[in-house]
């Protein structure tokens, strides 16, 4: 597939640039119909902001473009196989394909691989080492939170 190798070319070339910059190794294409409708490339140390990855810098700057929460008929390509935050974030937006260059196996003995993560969220969320409390708020003479968002967009 041609295609999809230039596509993956560029999330490599961008990852590849931002590295050279002093950033992290990642970079991400969103395409539509066959074009290129947005970029991101990793700028957890620039921003300081450690959701700021390739793949979710991209989600935001294709969701902006549609002007559209939902990316149904997007794909992405990555220059690393994606996070679970990333895969995640593209599973609500509703992308439906993933192509990706590296492998976690890849990434593994350069500190850069997520799989420790993968395995653990594949745990019962009782075994995992993340704790977890459902704690429940009983308020009174209060509509419940989701039941007046409800409303609310019932009425505009």
């Amino acid at each position: 597939m041609p295609e999809e190798q230039r596509f993956l070319r560029e999330a490599v070339s961008l990852a590849r640039s931002n590295m050279e910059s002093g950033g992290r190794p990642f970079g991400a294409v969103v395409v539509k119909d066959g074009e290129v409708i947005a970029t991101g490339v990793n700028e957890m140390g620039r921003t300081g902001d450690p959701t700021s990855h390739a793949e979710l810098n991209a989600l935001r700057a294709a969701a902006k473009a549609l002007q559209s929460l939902r990316l149904d008929g997007c794909a992405v390509y990555a220059s690393g196989q994606p996070c679970p935050m990333c895969l995640a974030a593209m599973r609500m937006a509703g992308i439906n394909e993933i192509a990706y260059v590296h492998s976690n196996a890849q990434a593994e003995p350069y500190g850069l691989s997520t799989s420790a993560i993968y395995a653990e969220l594949a745990k019962p969320i009782t075994e995992q080492a993340m704790r977890f409390r459902h704690v429940r708020l009983e308020a009174q003479d209060e509509v419940p939170l989701y039941a007046a968002w409800q409303k609310l967009q019932r009425a505009r």
